[in-house]
């Protein structure tokens, strides 16, 4: 039994549909016809070792199966090979080592061949869905997406991104001020875009230091236009972040543009972290400038390089094999007034411990009292 002429005509009209609207050429659909109905063919008609090619009339939608085979003098595999004598029997031109071509479309193969063309369109469909899923969650990679908390299990918090997506976002990427309910809006960062099987995994995070990079360009125009600049964030997610800005514009104070009239910039992005409190601190090229800033809000008196503090070192790796930054190797040691050193230090360790990340330097935190002497000598020796 042929395929019906109704049967023909829609397929005909859903690979219109398909390469229209989707963008999927109809070649592309024929060749993976093809492929699909001559799989059918063998699985069902158990001629697995045929040779079967598949002919279809794209204006028409028609088909047939075509059998290959060998022209040889004598046959000794009737599936693969007909002999010379009978090929010649339909045209006189077959020469050994032609290829015959003979029809073997089975009488009820139209059936098969209806479902296994829609089979085909559909996964052709799906496939496409997936692809422009991915290339858009795929462009969003680094950036900040909405979504809507939907589940949670023993590893991830998943939330719904839209498109049939959900994105998944693990222990470390949680914010530990934060909790999680479903039905929940949240706005993530978009960490790594994988590509599987069911369609794109998207991987998001709430404590990456790139999030806090994208809500200053949202808050602050000056940023994303380019006039002043983010040259480093380090953050202990929900508790307390740094962050360096720099301008080329003398005339533009990077700070003051950052936390803007009367804080409210800075503090629109602190109230989406939870209350993280944020350090805004000015980005110097030299490095002792640097660290005092970086120090912030605590008052420095000194700061006393290493005498190994000349040609940076070689790259590095920590205990894990990581690559860090080989200015880390570099140390020094900086006085702050004694009433100023609870506050250099930070709670827990975490005012200096961020300062040192951001400016890449091992800092040493020495009250005053404690070096007097010896520094009076170092000023007085200068």
């Amino acid at each position: 039994m042929a395929v019906k002429k109704k049967d023909r005509l829609e397929l005909l009209e859903a690979m219109d549909v398909l390469e229209r609207e989707k963008g999927i050429k109809k070649e592309i659909i024929i060749d993976a016809l093809k492929t699909a109905l001559v799989n059918a063919y063998q699985k069902n008609y158990d001629d697995s070792n045929a040779n079967v090619e598949v002919v279809i009339d794209e204006n028409t939608g028609a088909y047939k199966l075509m059998a290959l085979k060998t022209v040889v003098d004598e046959v000794t595999n009737p599936v693969e090979e007909i002999s010379l004598a009978e090929a010649t029997l339909v045209n006189r031109g077959y020469e050994v080592g032609d290829q015959f071509r003979v029809e073997v479309t089975p009488r009820d193969f139209g059936r098969i061949a209806a479902q296994t063309a829609k089979n085909v369109v559909l996964q052709k469909l799906r496939e496409e869905e997936r692809r422009v899923v991915y290339e858009k969650y795929n462009r969003l990679q680094d950036d900040l997406i909405n979504g809507t908390v939907s589940r949670e299990d023993s590893r991830y918090i998943y939330v719904d991104l839209g498109d049939g997506v959900e994105a998944a976002m693990n222990i470390r990427d949680r914010m530990p001020n934060e909790n999680y309910r479903i039905g929940d809006r949240i706005e993530v960062y978009v960490t790594r875009v994988s590509e599987n099987t069911r369609g794109p995994q998207v991987f998001v995070s709430r404590t990456a230091p790139d999030l806090l990079k994208r809500l200053f360009e949202k808050e602050v125009p000056e940023i994303s236009e380019g006039l002043v600049e983010v040259k480093g964030i380090v953050r202990e997610a929900g508790d307390r972040a740094k962050i360096a800005v720099f301008s080329r514009d003398e005339d533009i104070d990077p700070v003051g543009t950052c936390v803007g009239p009367r804080g409210t910039r800075v503090q629109t992005i602190v109230n989406q972290l939870g209350g993280e409190n944020i350090d805004i601190v000015k980005f110097e090229e030299e490095p002792e400038q640097f660290i005092r800033n970086a120090l912030n809000p605590a008052e420095v008196q000194a700061v006393i390089f290493d005498e190994n503090n000349g040609e940076v070192e070689e790259m590095g790796v920590d205990e894990e094999g990581n690559e860090r930054d080989p200015r880390i190797h570099r140390g020094c040691t900086v006085i702050v007034p004694d009433d100023q050193l609870s506050l250099a230090i930070g709670k827990r360790g975490q005012n200096v411990r961020l300062a040192a990340q951001l400016t890449g330097y091992k800092i040493d935190i020495k009250p005053y009292s404690e070096v007097a002497e010896d520094y009076q000598e170092e000023e007085t020796a200068e």
